[in-house]
């Protein structure tokens, strides 16, 4: 909250421009979903993968990340969901039922990286 001379005026959501908002998220979202991590979903702020070994389990599991999200009073925007994917790609990773491999985007620019062939050429490219 701040004060002005027009009143006094309170966030309605959390800004996060501000230097501790992603860690307070995460407390948060840690806090609804924490009984779930590394059992039924991996989180990382506003980034939920759900996984399971049926369609019966995932549509169990995802009615209850949903329902825990409405009763928090939480939101999410169906445009950014993916439901019942084989594959998904998760900081900077790969996850499948083949297990998690690097994201080859991810290592596309290090392979391209040009190779010098002596420390002459190495320093004129600096």
């Amino acid at each position: 909250a701040f004060c002005t001379p027009f009143g006094l005026f309170e966030w309605n959501r959390m800004p996060f421009g501000l230097c501790n908002a992603p860690s307070t998220f995460q407390r948060l979202m840690e806090r609804v979903f924490g009984d779930q991590q590394c059992q039924s979903l991996l989180l990382y702020l506003d980034d939920i993968v759900v996984f399971s070994t049926s369609i019966t389990q995932h549509l169990e599991r995802l009615e209850v990340v949903l329902s825990r999200l409405e009763r928090e009073g939480l939101k999410a925007r169906l445009e950014k969901c993916a439901f019942l994917q084989q594959e998904v790609k998760y900081l900077g990773h790969v996850i499948s039922s083949r297990g998690v491999a690097t994201d080859p985007s991810k290592i596309e620019a290090v392979a391209q990286w040009p190779r010098q062939m002596t420390s002459w050429q190495w320093t004129s490219q600096c």
